[in-house]
C-alpha cells in the first residue's frame, strides 16, 4: 500500500487562498495607504512648525523684496527687480567684502586655533582637565554677555587690552572707533566666543578616536607632529568639516556682538550684511522693508553657495571611519 501524501502548507507570509497578501492586491494597497497615513500623521507637527516658521517667512521675504512699501512698511506697488538693482552700487560692495573678511578672519582662527589647544590638550600633561575646562569655558557666554565683557576690555580709558599695551610702552588704541582697527577687533571677539564650543567638538572627535589605532602608530615611532599630522588631524577631518560649515552660517549671520560694540561703525567698517538689513528695516526709524528683504534674499543666495563649495571641494578629503 503506497504511503499517503504529504501536502506541504502554505509559508507563513502568504496569505490563504481568496486573500491578498501585504503587498499585493486590495489589501495590501489598503495597508499602504493606512501606514503612509499614520506617518504623515506623526509628520504633521513638524511640518506645521516648518510653515510657519520657514516657509511662510521665506515666502513672505520673497514678496516683500519684489514690492515697494509705505513709511510705515506695508507693502504697496509691485517694483520687480528695483531693490536688486539698488545693490549694483559700491556702498553695497563694500558691505559685501566687510561681511567675506569677518567671515574669513573669524572662521579660520577660531577652527585652526581650536584645534591646536585640543591636540596640545591631548599630550599628556599634568592638570589637563583644568585646562580643557578653561578653554571650554567660553561656550558658556551668550553674544550679549561676552560683547559687554570685551566693550569693557576694549575701552580706551580703562580696558585691560590697553593697560596690557601700556606695560610694553605701546600708546592706547582706539579698538572700537578706528575704522582699520574696528574689524579685527570684533573678529577676535567673535573667535573667543567660539573658541569653547569648537573645542568641545574637537574634544569629543579625539576621545572617538580608536585607542588602539593610536598606539600602533606610535610602536611604529610616529610621535609629536608626525602623529598629529599622520594621524590624529586625518581621523578629526569630519569633525573638521562641521565646524567649518556650522561656522561660516554663524559667521554670515553674526549680528549681537556687532550691534553692541560697534553699531556698524566706525564709519561702516563693521557694517556686514546682517547689519545693513538690519539698518534698511529697523534702525534709525527706517522701515523699508522691500529693500531689507531683497538683501535678505542675498545673503540666503550666499550661505546656500558657501555650504555647497565646501561640500564639492572640502568634503572629499574627509575620512569617515
Amino acid at each position: 500500500m503506497p504511503p499517503p501524501r504529504t501536502v506541504n502548507a502554505p509559508p507563513a507570509d502568504r496569505a490563504p487562498t481568496g486573500e491578498t497578501t501585504r503587498f499585493g492586491g486590495p489589501r495590501g494597497q489598503r495597508l499602504r495607504l493606512r501606514e503612509a497615513g499614520l506617518g504623515w500623521l506623526l509628520l504633521l507637527p513638524s511640518v506645521v512648525v516648518f510653515a510657519l516658521f520657514v516657509f511662510w517667512p521665506l515666502g513672505r521675504t520673497l514678496y516683500l523684496s519684489v514690492h515697494g512699501n509705505d513709511i510705515f512698511g506695508a507693502p504697496s506697488a509691485y517694483v520687480g527687480a528695483d531693490h536688486y538693482r539698488e545693490m549694483l552700487s559700491a556702498e553695497f560692495g563694500r558691505v559685501l567684502a566687510t561681511t567675506a573678511l569677518f567671515t574669513l578672519f573669524s572662521v579660520l582662527p577660531a577652527v585652526a586655533g581650536a584645534l591646536v589647544v585640543v591636540l596640545l590638550l591631548e599630550a599628556r600633561i599634568r592638570g589637563v582637565r583644568v585646562l580643557r575646562t578653561a578653554f571650554a569655558l567660553p561656550f558658556a557666554f551668550s553674544v550679549a554677555t561676552a560683547s559687554v565683557v570685551f566693550a569693557v576690555i576694549y575701552n580706551p580709558a580703562i580696558g585691560v587690552a590697553n593697560g596690557l599695551l601700556g606695560t610694553f610702552g605701546v600708546d592706547r588704541v582706539n579698538w572700537l572707533t578706528d575704522p582699520s582697527i574696528a574689524l579685527p577687533a570684533v573678529c577676535a571677539a567673535t573667535v573667543w566666543m567660539n573658541f569653547g564650543y569648537n573645542i568641545l567638538v574637537l574634544s569629543a572627535g579625539v576621545a572617538a578616536i580608536p585607542p588602539e589605532v593610536v598606539e600602533a602608530a606610535r610602536l611604529d615611532g610616529a610621535t609629536g607632529w608626525r602623529l598629529a599630522s599622520r594621524i590624529t588631524v586625518p581621523l578629526l577631518s569630519p569633525q573638521l568639516f562641521f565646524l567649518v560649515v556650522v561656522s561660516t552660517i554663524h559667521a554670515l549671520q553674526s549680528f549681537g556682538q556687532i550691534h553692541i560694540l560697534t553699531k556698524g561703525g566706525p564709519d561702516q567698517a563693521t557694517t556686514t550684511l546682517v547689519y545693513s538689513i538690519y539698518e534698511k528695516a529697523f534702525a534709525f526709524g527706517s522701515a523699508d522693508f522691500g529693500a531689507a528683504s531683497a538683501q535678505a534674499v542675498v545673503l540666503l543666495v550666499i550661505m546656500l553657495a558657501c555650504t555647497a563649495v565646501q561640500f564639492g571641494i572640502l568634503e572629499r578629503r574627509v575620512h569617515y571611519r
